[in-house]
């Protein structure tokens, strides 16, 4: 005969495991579904690369959308002049109205957060399509979201803190992507036949960063400037025919970090400064030339791009709690000497994703603590926007006269942009996902954004209200 506390027992006990199980699932679908996707936290090795896959395997389909007849560029990452400034005149909104500007477009993307670029009517982006194992580099029409054509090709990513991350660059027909898994892919603008590709990897022993690749490819007088930072720290690729123009040395090993190049002048000088693993190093833009290194700012995790705040000055930020720093290049005979003036802690400063901008002498930027700040070139802190209004990880720029930003949540904020106090014009939510990361597009008052998962397309012209 059963003992009479099992009869009672067994089914409280049964109970309780069914409800501790069902709190687990409960618990995990939540999080997946709402919880902020924190840099590496799911962070997942890639299943390998098969002789069947890679850029040369992509097949082009062509659709019905139709180039914008709207003039106007921004046609690589942080925009033609890579400062994240619009030089445009077009007026834009001061205050939303009630119900907030007008979505023109919005159209479904793959996980990430890529951003897009416009040239000549078109909208860039590229994207991952986890139904085909497919990077996939898509135009749309910018008058309606339309697709025109889409070149994919297949490679095998898995989710690892979302797949797509970087930002293409467009000029003189030409358009150049850098895939997740450090794939270059160069197609024709207008139609999106593929020139050329190259597989960093393979041909250059480049180190897949954590979290896939963040670097933007760069086009300057009809090359691209690629970072493979493996055999070779640098290269120029002549974008007509994929002809290697000239290669810098990595006699260090560095890696490849999430960082984008850096484009500059000083002392007559035209260069790429380029954050590495171990150092920043400054290329000569005609020769490849190395002209000057430094060990002396080296971070285990590199976003953030270098800031050209002229006079031979950059400034330079990681997240993470790893702050700040301002290095200064000085002449010595022929020879171009980097040297850190200052480093700041990142309590002051530290920018954990989108790269600082440096308006009107001055510079501006979400730090770890998500507030967004305005700081001189001594480093002094001239104004925070406080605890109660945080930015999170998400983009911005500055456009006549303001500082657009997205927060993590799609809310859309407009700040003045001036030193003297923080203030906060307007806000309304354009978005209604989460990872409101990619970096924003902007031309003729038209300002892409993006979730992770989807783009939109809203209109921020005066004219509407």
């Amino acid at each position: 005969m059963k003992h009479p506390w099992i009869r009672w027992s067994l089914p409280l006990l049964l109970a309780a495991a069914g409800a501790t199980l069902f709190s687990i699932w409960i618990y995990d679908y939540l999080t997946f579904q709402v919880a902020p996707r924190l840099p590496g936290a799911d962070n997942r090795p890639a299943a390998s690369v098969t002789a069947d896959s890679g850029p040369e395997k992509g097949t082009l389909e062509i659709f019905d959308g139709k180039p914008s007849a709207i003039t106007g560029s921004w046609p690589t990452f942080r925009g033609a002049d890579y400062d994240a400034i619009s030089k445009e005149k077009t007026p834009l909104m001061n205050q939303f109205p009630p119900e907030g500007p007008n979505q023109l477009w919005q159209v479904q993307l793959g996980e990430g957060y890529a951003g897009p670029v416009i040239w000549k009517g078109r909208v860039y982006l590229i994207d991952y399509d986890m139904a085909k194992l497919a990077d996939s580099v898509r135009c749309f029409s910018f008058d309606d979201g339309k697709e025109i054509w889409r070149y994919s090709y297949p490679v095998k990513v898995k989710r690892n803190h979302g797949m797509s991350r970087t930002v293409p660059a467009v000029a003189e027909g030409f358009v150049v992507t850098i895939g997740p898994k450090c794939h270059v892919v160069c197609l024709n603008a207008e139609t999106g036949q593929l020139i050329w590709s190259i597989d960093l990897v393979k041909e250059y022993g480049t180190t897949e960063p954590l979290w896939y690749a963040g670097q933007c490819p760069r086009i300057e007088n009809g090359k691209a400037i690629i970072v493979p930072a493996g055999s070779a720290m640098m290269i120029a690729v002549d974008c007509a025919t994929g002809k290697i123009v000239w290669k810098a040395d990595n006699p260090d090993k560095w890696n490849m970090t999430h960082c984008s190049i850096l484009p500059m002048e000083f002392a007559g000088k035209r260069m790429f400064v380029y954050p590495a693993s171990g150092g920043v190093v400054g290329i000569d833009a005609q020769t490849g030339q190395t002209l000057w290194k430094t060990d002396q700012w080296k971070l285990k995790t590199n976003v953030p791009t270098p800031v050209d705040v002229r006079d031979g000055k950059i400034f330079l930020s990681g997240g993470y709690n790893q702050g700040s720093a301002m290095l200064q290049m000085t002449k010595d005979g022929e020879v171009i000497v980097p040297k850190i003036l200052f480093k700041l802690n990142p309590s002051v400063f530290g920018a954990d994703q989108q790269t600082p901008i440096f308006y009107q002498g001055y510079i501006y930027g979400v730090r770890s603590d998500k507030q967004f700040v305005c700081m001189d070139l001594t480093g002094k802190i001239l104004w925070n926007s406080g605890v109660t209004n945080k930015y999170g990880l998400g983009p911005y720029i500055v456009a006549d006269g303001k500082i657009i930003v997205l927060n993590d949540d799609g809310l859309l904020s407009l700040i003045e942009a001036k030193p003297d106090k923080y203030s906060l014009l307007a806000e309304v939510r354009v978005l209604q996902g989460h990872d409101c990361w990619g970096p924003l597009a902007l031309v003729g008052g038209r300002l892409i954004v993006r979730d992770l998962t989807t783009m939109s397309c809203i209109d921020l012209s005066l004219k509407v209200l």
